[in-house]
């Protein structure tokens, strides 16, 4: 196949393997996969009243053995990586049937796995035969292309949404239901295994930037693509079924991107500029010799001349002497230390924060 041009947000028709291995290299920032799930049904599912279960029966979910699956799943997991940039990351969904061989796959060919995330779905369908336990999750599989190189990762952004708590690789989300499942003419559902939207709008927001491109090599009735507009990301879908394809792109085209202001993730205290205490001390918001404090009013050390401070014999940096007063292994001198305003006490990282602003470091 030829070289084909950065098609951002677009919907190409045809073989993922093909297609990926056309585009850019190192061009896009994240992929998300919900690869064919290989269930090896051995016929119809019923239920107790034997009525047929709409499952997964489709062609492109039926691998010959384990070894034809091994293979198709290394040549797209290849693929993937070549047109990841050095620090994209992926995120691949599956069941029981194939994750664990999937996870092999990606540490294979060089992949960091980041986390495991099980997506507990709280309306899970029934086991109907009564065999086997109700299979109420799946598993994310979260992966960098290298060990070595930073990847996006929201992390304040997400607590912020999850109550000020940290975010858990337990996710408990509804699977696609109501009016949100896509029907096709006959009223069934569209595709088998359609994810619902707000578990892709936790992975985008978790792991990609405003203005990032997201590719999904099995785009199906465009769940990606159609989150990815919404929360002002570029996208490319990869689908070789015609019809899922125009189903997708009659749901993107009724997206309507959120306001700029509205899906930049707020900045982190990690991502602010670097301000060392030094500077506060050079610029005049703290002087030679005046007393900082713990919370309590415990412990007093004296700001000296160099940005470093003292307390009794001891002399060292505001997290080093903060650890060594509370016999701890570590400190964040900037909570830790307090000193006297107008307002009563405060921490410095207040004049941290004056400091930036003053500085155009915001």
């Amino acid at each position: 196949m030829a070289k084909l041009d950065f098609p951002k947000n677009n919907i190409l028709i045809g073989d993922c393997i093909e297609l990926m291995n056309a585009l850019p290299e190192k061009s896009v920032d994240l992929v998300f996969a919900d690869p064919p799930y290989n269930l090896q049904l051995g016929g119809d599912l019923r239920r107790p009243d034997n009525s047929q279960v709409d499952a997964v029966t489709d062609h492109w979910d039926q691998f010959a053995s384990f070894e034809a699956y091994d293979r198709f799943t290394r040549d797209w997991l290849t693929a993937a990586r070549r047109v990841l940039k050095d620090d994209g990351a992926i995120w691949v969904i599956g069941s029981y049937h194939n994750i664990f061989r999937v996870g092999a796959s990606l540490q294979d060919l060089g992949y960091w796995v980041l986390n495991d995330v099980i997506w507990t779905k709280s309306n899970p369908m029934p086991n109907f035969k009564g065999t086997r336990f109700t299979n109420a999750h799946e598993t994310l599989i979260w992966a960098s292309k290298s060990k070595d190189k930073k990847y996006t990762f929201n992390y304040d952004a997400l607590k912020s949404a999850n109550d000020d708590i940290q975010m858990r690789s337990d996710w408990t989300i509804p699977i696609c239901s109501g009016g949100e499942r896509l029907k096709n003419d006959t009223g069934r559902k569209a595709h088998p295994t359609q994810k619902p939207e707000a578990l892709l709008q936790r992975v985008i927001n978790a792991t990609t930037r405003a203005g990032d491109t997201v590719l999904d090599p099995f785009f199906g009735t465009g769940t990606t693509g159609a989150v990815a507009k919404l929360l002002g990301r570029n996208y490319i879908g990869l689908e070789q079924d015609p019809d899922y394809a125009a189903i997708a792109e009659r749901r993107i085209a009724n997206v309507r991107t959120a306001a700029a202001e509205d899906i930049t993730p707020f900045k982190s205290k990690r991502a602010a500029p670097r301000v060392p205490f030094g500077a506060l001390v050079e610029q005049g918001y703290l002087r030679a010799g005046d007393r900082l404090y713990c919370p309590k009013q415990r412990f007093v050390a004296r700001v000296r001349a160099d940005g470093s401070i003292a307390t009794g014999d001891a002399t060292g940096s505001i997290h080093r002497l903060g650890a060594e007063v509370q016999n701890a292994p570590s400190c964040n001198g900037w909570t830790f230390w307090h000193y006297k305003s107008d307002q009563g006490m405060a921490p410095i990282d207040l004049l941290r924060r004056k400091f930036r602003t003053q500085m155009g470091l915001n």
